[in-house]
């Protein structure tokens, strides 16, 4: 069973994702972000209100990620809704978002430069090595962690 805390280790030990969204058209778009990673999971990222993902997360908040590509055989798959954090919860954000990524505190000054944050709603890590497992934690069902089996072709 993937536990929240293995999550959040695996999660915490990287800082790049592609995030996946869908523009009005039902198009697909994908992007590379940067990442910070909260104790509860939730992903603090930024982005420009000029860019295709701000559009599409303001259409549509559901998004998807991916993460764990920089190299190894583990990789993540992060479902979750994407909104605004307001003034107040902001700060807090923004102390993991600059711990993970210090050289984002250079972006402040940026025009249209917003936060946004993901909670999750579902989390997978695979992991494709001679130890082939699958683990999930679904944060939408009362029983919260699921161990998946492994295929019986394995």
């Amino acid at each position: 069973m993937l536990s929240q805390q293995k999550a959040y280790q695996f999660l915490s030990a990287r800082n790049l994702a592609v995030i996946s969204s869908v523009t009005g058209n039902a198009e697909p778009e994908a992007a590379l972000i940067n990442y910070g990673v909260t104790k509860d999971l939730a992903l603090i990222f930024e982005t420009l209100q000029t860019s295709r993902k701000h559009a599409n997360l303001l259409r549509s908040p559901r998004a998807a990620f991916v993460m764990g590509f920089e190299g190894g055989c583990e990789t993540c798959q992060y479902e979750g809704v994407v909104d605004r954090p307001d003034e107040y919860e902001l700060q807090p954000l923004l102390e993991t978002y600059f711990a993970a990524r210090p050289e984002g505190l250079e972006h402040r000054g940026w025009p249209d430069l917003i936060y946004l944050r993901a909670r999750p709603t579902w989390i997978r890590i695979s992991n494709y090595s001679r130890n082939w497992s699958v683990e999930e934690l679904d944060l939408r069902s009362p029983d919260r962690d699921i161990q998946v089996v492994a295929p019986s072709y394995r």
